[in-house]
């Protein structure tokens, strides 16, 4: 059975988690892997129904991802987390869980945010009209030592792809290059 394992992206909202993951799903589907993705704001609306976003809740929340991810990876899928998982702890128990686990950061600075917010989200946790809101009423802790960190402010989505599978060849999780396009 091929190997699964986890990327687990981590960074603030509108960072670009989304984007790299599904581009990231696209590449590796092209190499014939077994592969899911698991968005935080899709796992929120389905698994994580009712939780809120206190401290407890958030760690809830990305338990609840870590066992989801834990349980395709054991079965040969590489699954992509993009979830804010803005606490060391909870993504430190999501590591230790699943084992296989690539952690990657996908840094954004908070004014580039600000200005590229569709929904306008920062602009009304800044005037404080949403509480807990990750990164601007409640912290987020960025990694100390991810595999991979790409900086989305100066970097396009496709390069940032290209880092983490780049990274991926390099600990023997591929061992062949995309399809020509």
């Amino acid at each position: 059975m091929p190997q699964g394992g986890t990327v687990w992206l981590t960074g603030l909202s509108g960072a670009g988690k989304s984007t790299i993951a599904h581009a990231l799903a696209d590449l590796l589907r092209q190499l014939n892997q077994a592969v899911e993705v698991l968005d935080g704001d899709e796992v929120r609306q389905h698994l994580s129904a009712g939780l809120g976003f206190s401290r407890e809740d958030r760690d809830t929340n990305i338990a609840r991802i870590a066992y989801v991810a834990n349980l395709l990876s054991r079965n040969g899928v590489i699954v992509i987390v993009a979830a804010i998982s803005p606490y060391r702890a909870a993504r430190d128990a999501a590591r230790h869980q699943i084992g296989a686990f690539v952690e990657v950061y996908v840094s954004c600075a908070l004014d580039e945010l600000v200005r590229r917010d569709p929904k306008g989200l920062y602009a009304r946790a800044v005037r404080g009209e949403i509480a807990h809101f990750t990164g601007v009423s409640d912290p987020y802790e960025p990694p100390h030592e991810a595999e991979v960190v790409v900086a989305t402010e100066c970097t396009d989505a496709q390069a940032c792809v290209e880092a983490i599978m780049k990274y991926l060849r390099e600990i023997g999780w591929l061992s062949v290059s995309p399809v020509a396009q």
